[in-house]
């Protein structure tokens, strides 16, 4: 399944890269979305990518959590997979965009792309199953995923308040929060696993 995101999501940025119609046309704009009903943008946004960067860093962060994901899904809940996963990174996409819909919804001029808020959910929930697991910090440090996750968390909030940049720092942080609430709500007993891994 993550193999199948990765492409639907490469090939929709590439087509989008050559036509700048379709950016325009499916990326999140909160004005859009609420004054004119257009709640397809809601999803659609998290297809589309604003460069080869932008694009390949996400594919990659994706490829390597998601797979880590798929196989802790199986471990921990045993059957109906296809589902856990795809209610992950759905819900990852909506919830990581419910915040800057309220924020935004005026702002004509608000657009966004990618699929960082669904990706944030992915790799929260692996830091959710395995907290103490190293993860590269700026992909050179190897540190804890819950100190990764508590210094993840902290940057999103600060620069969501700063406002300085053009990154989607709210999605970053609501889907980080859904990816690790999202093993609990499914199964609440998975809590007292991640405390004894912690401690």
């Amino acid at each position: 399944m993550t193999i199948l995101i990765i492409i639907i999501a490469s090939v929709f940025s590439v087509v989008a890269f050559q036509q700048p119609e379709l950016m325009y046309r499916y990326n999140f704009n909160a004005y859009q979305v609420y004054h004119r009903k257009q709640w397809y943008r809601v999803f659609t946004h998290a297809f589309l990518h604003a460069n080869w960067e932008h694009l390949i860093i996400n594919m990659i962060v994706l490829f390597s959590f998601g797979t880590s994901l798929w196989r802790y899904f199986y471990i921990y809940f045993g059957k109906n997979l296809l589902a856990l996963y795809l209610g992950l990174y759905i819900g990852g996409i909506i919830i990581s965009t419910i915040f800057t819909l309220i924020k935004q919804k005026d702002n004509s001029n608000y657009n966004a792309v990618g699929a960082s808020g669904a990706v944030s959910a992915v790799v929260f929930a692996c830091i959710f199953f395995a907290p103490m697991h190293k993860i590269l910090f700026f992909g050179i440090v190897p540190v804890p995923g819950i100190l990764f996750g508590v210094i993840y968390l902290g940057y999103s909030y600060y620069m969501s308040k700063r406002n300085v940049d053009n990154i989607g720092h709210d999605a970053h942080f609501w889907g980080a929060v859904y990816g690790f609430v999202y093993p609990i709500l499914l199964k609440p007993s998975l809590l007292s696993n991640f405390f004894n891994q912690l401690f």
